[in-house]
């Protein structure tokens, strides 16, 4: 039996890293061991006595040497973790689909790891490294932008991640979200239907594909019935209350005329029904509106909200299931899930006078 104290050669059996083999020799150098008892202590999968260990833990510190855990992921077996992370933790819509998706896991036998990135790119790198060292069972990941520099690293690992809220253009990783599409088709038809002729909109991030979605849908179906829908009444925002109160003041400043208003989510759209009051102009007399979401805020609104619902619950079972099937290596026939909006009609929103 070879001895932890020498310098053997990296056997078939130990684990196996995609690292920096030259700064994992230095480690071994410094602490006086092979290069296998100094993989061995850092995937913490095989017994390595005490002092041999602190000696290289000791070394690692000494060196600065940081093992690139994200290409492996070290998934040696089931933790019953699974992490997520989404840009904003205290926002309305993304703590209805975390509670869901907590609920879900849980219900699964499964414990969630959550972090928010605070739309942070670094920031959102960091949390994703953190969550493969703790050896995840999975990833379910609304990412801060379409152009994340997280993208590539995704593409590296071998631990299973599932895309929500923000779809990916031209890229293949499994996904679960609403149709946004439609759901902009369901806005603008709803407002039609109650005799409108005059649109504006207040869009999330053009940056984000969720937001360019939404406003083609709306566009389209507009176009379709062969509406106007003019430029200068397109606002983009952050899908953030001010957003909302923005929005109508640059509208209303640049003189836009309409009298109907559809936001991009719930928290815009009553950031905008209310600044609309402060100058004046009546909801749902003068100038109807309406967002998209569904979330709690919506029908405490004065007047209650009328909006486009996302199906949070079966989004987040669909992810769930979805990430916890490919953790286990089962067959995926729909690597990529849509969920229909559904329209709420509440008290925001009203046929055109005259």
């Amino acid at each position: 039996m070879t001895s932890e104290n020498t310098r053997d050669n990296v056997s078939a059996n130990d684990i196996k890293l995609e690292v920096d083999m030259a700064s994992m020799k230095d480690v071994a150098r410094l602490s006086d061991v092979s290069i296998s008892t100094v993989s061995r202590v850092i995937s913490g999968t095989i017994p390595v006595d005490r002092v041999t260990r602190r000696r290289v833990e000791r070394a690692i510190e000494s060196t600065g040497y940081k093992p690139n855990l994200i290409a492996r992921g070290l998934r040696v077996k089931s933790t019953n973790l699974v992490g997520m992370l989404v840009p904003e933790i205290r926002t309305t819509s993304f703590a209805t689909l975390i509670e869901y998706v907590e609920e879900c896991a849980e219900a699964l036998g499964y414990n969630l790891i959550l972090g928010g990135t605070g739309g942070d790119p670094e920031r959102e790198e960091r949390f994703f490294e953190n969550l493969i060292r703790r050896h995840i069972d999975g990833i379910i990941i609304s990412l801060v932008s379409d152009r994340s520099r997280l993208i590539q690293i995704i593409d590296r690992t071998e631990v299973p991640v599932v895309i929500v809220d923000r779809p990916l253009d031209n890229h293949d990783l499994p996904t679960v979200v609403l149709d946004n599409y439609e759901a902009g088709v369901m806005a603008a038809g709803h407002l039609l239907s109650l005799g409108h002729e005059r649109y504006a909109c207040i869009t999330g991030d053009r940056d984000i594909s969720i937001a360019r979605e939404r406003t083609d849908g709306f566009r389209d179906s507009l176009k379709a019935a062969g509406k106007y829908f003019a430029e200068q009444n397109i606002v983009e925002g952050h899908f953030d209350y001010d957003s909302g109160r923005n929005g109508v003041d640059i509208l209303l400043d640049r003189g836009a005329d309409f009298t109907a208003l559809w936001a991009q989510n719930d928290l815009m759209a009553i950031g905008a029904l209310n600044r609309l009051r402060e100058r004046g102009i009546s909801v749902p007399g003068d100038v109807s509106v309406m967002g998209l979401d569904n979330v709690e805020d919506s029908w405490m609104a004065r007047p209650a909200l009328t909006t486009v619902a996302q199906p949070y619950r079966k989004i987040a079972d669909s992810a769930v299931r979805l990430l916890l099937n490919l953790s286990k290596n089962i067959e995926v026939e729909d690597r990529r899930v849509y969920h229909q909006p559904e329209l709420v009609i509440r008290d925001s929103t009203g046929p055109v006078k005259g």
